[in-house]
């Protein structure tokens, strides 16, 4: 049995954990999750408490049915993901392999829950999740920025800041952090995305998945995050996967 009393989170000692994993429900706006993230995931940063709540999240996300399942599977996947460990610890892709596969194929089951994923938000969010899970560097943490529309990066060459802007303001990169007022005068210049032929790896493999759980906004806006930008400062042009992937290493 674990000794909560021996570990810690964000706050201290880990000895109100089980209490709060225990009082918390399916729904995502249960102000217990956000006590259990702040504790267990504190802005990204992981303790000795996070990895042993692991189990506990497994089972909550096995017990749960697919349509009620995202908060303990988010959870455990940025506690998986994270590389910020202060504390060290063993590789939880190793220590908990048993539970992180069980949870990998829970989020399966879940992205194809229809009622769930209708909303794009969270069939993103249970895309990185998955992501997390199954040992993907960056992209776990980082594939909210489909829901954000928008990666800041800075360009390999000059080191500038460019926004790569993506969804309702338009496709550009541009290096005015204003871009959405119809005022700006900032140069905005044009993204390269790539086509569906031309995308490799990872990319690749989101765009099919995307377009085979049928959703063509999402595949469309990977088609620009796995392409190209110009440097709106240097005019440079870059990998948008590669900046990103740079940026966030």
């Amino acid at each position: 049995m674990t000794d909560w009393s021996r570990l810690h989170h964000a706050y201290g000692t880990a000895e109100d954990v089980p209490g709060l994993l225990d009082a918390v429900g399916p729904g995502a706006q249960d102000p217990q999750w956000d006590e259990l993230w702040s504790r267990l995931c504190h802005q990204g940063t992981v303790y000795s408490a996070s990895y042993a709540a692991l189990p506990v999240l497994t089972e909550m996300a096995r017990r749960w049915s697919a349509a009620d399942r995202q908060m303990p599977l988010c959870l455990a996947g940025s506690i998986v993901a994270s590389a910020d460990r202060p504390y060290g610890g063993d590789d939880p892709q190793v220590t908990y392999a048993s539970q992180i596969s069980d949870m990998a194929r829970l989020t399966e089951e879940a992205l194809q829950d229809p009622g769930l994923t209708d909303d794009p938000t969270t069939y993103v969010n249970l895309l990185g999740t998955l992501l997390s899970l199954q040992g993907v560097e960056v992209w776990g943490e980082q594939l909210d920025g489909l829901n954000d529309e928008e990666y800041e990066v800075p360009c390999p060459s000059c080191s500038t800041e460019n926004f790569i802007v993506f969804g309702e303001y338009g496709f550009f990169s541009t290096t005015d952090s204003m871009y959405m007022r119809a005022s700006t005068s900032a140069g905005q210049v044009p993204l390269r995305p790539r086509t569906s032929a031309t995308l490799e790896g990872l990319g690749q493999r989101l765009h099919s998945r995307a377009l085979a759980d049928r959703r063509p906004d999402i595949a469309r806006k990977l088609t620009y995050v796995f392409g190209d930008a110009q440097c709106a400062e240097c005019d440079v042009v870059f990998s948008v996967e590669q900046a990103i992937v740079g940026h966030w290493s």
